[in-house]
């Protein structure tokens, strides 16, 4: 199992890297629930992805530690191409069924203003 989660999680950050938002739909699953966002469904995660690259054009995920355990993988990752000193670093937690990423949690050291 740890391979099915290992490459749901490989799959998701290629696709942010390539700008590639329609993914999602092959990505997450139809009931995909993001905890830190309070969004549900592919379609959340394709809006989020698009207003993010928007803001950042040059943003590059880079996997730096990932741990998997049964179903759920803790991934750390840097986030290259945002303007500012050191990159940002975010902590998630995904939760995968069935090939797809069912759930997601998260914490990130970039700075949100609204």
């Amino acid at each position: 199992m740890t391979d099915h989660v290992r490459a749901a999680a490989q799959r998701m950050y290629a696709a942010f890297n390539a700008h590639d938002h329609t993914a999602a739909e092959e990505i997450f699953t139809s009931d995909f629930y993001s905890h830190p966002l309070g969004t549900t469904g592919p379609g959340s995660v394709t809006r989020s992805w698009q207003q993010f690259h928007e803001a950042f054009p040059d943003a590059q995920v880079v996997v730096e530690d990932m741990v998997v355990e049964g179903d759920t993988a803790a991934v750390r990752t840097s986030v290259r191409g945002i303007p500012g000193g050191q990159p940002p670093t975010m902590l998630e937690i995904f939760r995968v069924r069935d090939g797809r990423i069912a759930e997601l949690w998260g914490l990130s050291s970039l700075r949100r203003d609204s």
